[in-house]
């Protein structure tokens, strides 16, 4: 396993140097080094960038879909380099093999373990890991705690020894004398100095340091710190571009119709009244869909609402919400399960103890919709054999996988443009993205001009890859004290990721298992995935159980956490951040909950006045936060300030219902979300910790849904066990 070299020949030709860190040497792929290198500059299968001008440009392999990670990861970076932090940019890593992350193969599987005398072997194992499996995704809110802890950081600090070193040689003293600052690197004796930009084409025929010293955090500068982000000066004027905002010379424009029912075909479709509408330049059948390509969009639109296309049902599994419940209640009670979590001995504690020990309840969670500001689209242009694609997916080297299937070429033929996206929440993740299938079909139609596919708000929502309809039933034994001796649950897991059945509670016998449950309908990765049911669920029912023993729902939560803990910490800060405990006036009640995703613990307590018909009001929510170490203090918080928004919409207001096996909701008129005038009052706190970085993009939603509705319990409303609130009131 020789390690290949990182610098080839003379880097900094002109003024450009591209750095890379030993454990991430890459082939010379001269597709991906022509996406990022300008005139004059060489890429040396690196992320680090210093032009002759002092630029320093972080290669990011993440999207930007709003949520700040790319003034984090720079940032991380800079502090290590000591960079001038005004002369740091940002760009989107190419999707191509050579910038496939392996820092998130190794964060996911190693994480802190060290493998000291096989170090070097293990680097060069996850590099070719995540070129094997064309791992460049955004998702699971690791973005700064991978990407960010195990790459950028060293990557950063390798540089700036590299610099030092080519300054050392130039002037004949020992690096260790050497300061950094800024970007530039100074010696105290001789009174010499020199910018990073001078130092580049020296650096660049450095070898890269096996080991680098990475900072305390109490020597940081920037990190930990909140510099205002790259990202919002072009958002804020308007040129920043989305990949709907994309214009090509000659472009068309496609719209298209798919079958109503997830897994339906096309039948049969007359062409000719579209053909027949001005500025249609063409129609076509694909397997699953009718589409036409014009010189507007709208005239595209226009031209397909113009045909009656026959479909098939797929052979949907299910036809309506009704059955799909039914199915669910049968597969619970047939007891057919996987053990997922088994402690002493649940089932015999629960058959011996009295029926007013004994709690039981079940709980339901709707299918959800990603529901993002921008509309799904693509662009797409077949000339001289090449296929070129742009567009904001989540994972853009999974992208130019899935694309290189489907078009049978050459992955040399294919590249695939990331672009920023105006939200995403999972659904642009290759496997979710069925939209990729129409690619090549409407390539062809338009070739060698190239085609924008935008979906409309219509197809978007009825073709969606929806948060699974999952439920659960949950029984609990208490003890003498009222606390829980023994739980059992059986809980419904969806096609996504299993993940947050696990208890923080410290319940002696515990049986959790697990039904496998999927339909025809679409499903795939929604913010927090699988933690948004879980929480939901274990969060209600210990509520339950506290008023069932007549505890305190707080001070029960507290009892069951073990002394020490970051949750019990993490619940005690929230407590006495929202003045738990002190008086409410009538009709207004506070909920807490907590939860444990992706390495962050997070609190919430939810503040509610009930309206007419019990309708809530949420007037406050206070959120405690541990998630380690925070890099961007306010885009932290502004992580956790969405989350709560988004889990409080979708608690209230949020439903993909099915009819006729396919589904009923077409826009937001049908499928409300939360609005600015319905915003509470949004306190965020953030735990000093040493412990492992956890992610923020996710974790402050989990504990949303179950504060909420043990508010409305709490403020004199219903016990809410099945989402989304407005429609259990309704249903009372």
């Amino acid at each position: 396993m020789r390690r290949r070299a990182f610098l080839l020949g003379s880097a900094a030709i002109a003024g450009g140097l591209v750095l890379g860190y030993r454990a991430w040497a890459r082939s010379y792929d001269r597709a991906a080094i022509g996406q990022v290198q300008g005139e004059g500059e060489h890429l040396l299968a690196g992320w680090l960038k210093i032009a002759a001008d002092d630029t320093v440009t972080v290669y990011i392999p993440h999207i930007d879909m709003g949520q700040g990670t790319h003034t984090a990861l720079a940032m991380l970076a800079a502090e290590e380099l000591d960079a001038d932090w005004s002369k740091v940019r940002t760009e989107r890593a190419p999707g191509e093999k050579t910038f496939a992350n392996q820092f998130l193969a190794r964060g996911w599987i190693i994480q802190d373990r060290k493998f000291p005398l096989v170090d070097s072997a293990v680097d060069m194992a996850f590099e070719e890991i995540s070129r094997i499996i064309n791992l460049q995704i955004t998702g699971g809110s690791t973005a700064v705690r991978m990407t960010g802890r195990y790459g950028m950081r060293q990557v950063g600090a390798a540089a700036r020894a590299m610099l030092v070193d080519a300054a050392a040689a130039r002037w004949n003293v020992p690096p260790a004398r050497l300061v950094v600052r800024d970007g530039i690197v100074s010696d105290a004796v001789s009174g010499r100095t020199a910018r990073f930009g001078e130092l580049a084409e020296d650096a660049a025929r450095l070898r890269v340091p096996d080991d680098v010293a990475l900072k305390p955090a109490s020597a940081w500068r920037i990190a930990g710190t909140s510099p205002g982000r790259l990202d919002i000066p072009p958002k804020t004027d308007g040129s920043f571009r989305y990949g709907i905002d994309l214009e090509l010379p000659d472009m068309l424009y496609a719209a298209l119709r798919a079958a109503p029912v997830h897994g339906g075909t096309l039948v049969e479709v007359d062409l000719a009244p579209a053909r027949s509408m001005p500025s249609v330049i063409e129609a076509l059948r694909t397997e699953r869909a009718v589409a036409v390509l014009a010189s507007s969009w709208w005239q595209a639109r226009r031209a397909v609402d113009a045909l009656e296309p026959r479909f098939s049902d797929g052979g949907a599994t299910i036809r309506d919400s009704g059955a799909l419940h039914a199915e669910q209640e049968r597969l619970l009670a047939a007891g057919d399960a996987t053990a997922m979590v088994t402690l002493g001995d649940a089932a015999k504690i629960l058959r011996q103890a009295p029926d007013a020990r004994r709690i039981a309840a079940g709980y339901r969670v709707p299918y959800l919709h990603h529901a993002a500001m921008e509309p799904i689209n693509l662009t797409a242009q077949l000339d001289g054999g090449r296929l070129t694609v742009w567009g904001g997916e989540q994972d853009a080297l999974g992208a130019k996988a899935r694309l290189v299937a489907l078009s049978g070429l050459p992955a040399q033929k294919v590249t695939f443009h990331g672009l920023a996206a105006g939200g995403s929440f999972g659904r642009r993740i290759p496997d979710a993205a069925d939209y990729l299938d129409y690619v090549m079909p409407l390539a062809l139609a338009a070739s060698p001009r190239p085609v924008k596919l935008i979906l409309s708000r219509e197809e978007e929502f009825t073709h969606g890859a929806y948060r699974p309809a999952l439920a659960t039933r949950m029984e609990a034994a208490l003890g003498g004290d009222g606390l829980p001796v023994a739980w059992s649950q059986t809980f419904l897991a969806g096609p996504t990721r299993n993940e947050g059945f696990g208890l923080a509670y410290a319940i002696p016998h515990q049986s959790i298992r697990a039904v496998e449950f999927a339909t025809h309908v679409r499903t795939g990765t929604w913010r927090s995935v699988a933690h948004t049911q879980h929480a939901f669920w274990t969060e209600s029912f210990i509520d339950e159980l506290a008023h069932a023993a007549e505890r305190d729902p707080y001070e029960y939560r507290h009892a069951l956490l073990p002394a020490g803990s970051r949750e019990r910490k993490v619940l005690e800060t929230v407590a006495e951040k929202s003045g738990w405990g002190t008086p409410l006036p009538a009709g207004r009640g506070r909920g807490i909950a907590i939860a444990e995703s992706y390495g962050t613990i997070a609190a919430h307590v939810v503040e509610v006045s009930l309206g007419e018909g019990g309708l809530p009001r949420v007037d406050r929510v206070v959120a405690a936060i541990d998630c380690g170490t925070v890099i961007h203090p306010d885009t932290a918080r502004a992580q956790v300030e969405g989350a709560v928004v988004m889990g409080l919409s979708a608690a209230l207001f949020e439903e993909i219902t099915i009819d006729g096996g396919a589904v009923q909701q077409a826009n937001f008129h049908d499928y409300p979300i939360m609005t600015i005038t319905d915003l509470p009052e949004i306190e965020v706190i953030f735990l000093s910790s040493d412990a492992p970085w956890g992610g923020l993009g996710e974790p402050g939603l989990p504990p949303v849904a179950p504060a909420l509705c043990n508010a409305i319990f709490a403020a004199g409303g219903q016990r809410i066990r099945s989402l989304p609130i407005r429609k259990a009131l309704r249903q009372a």
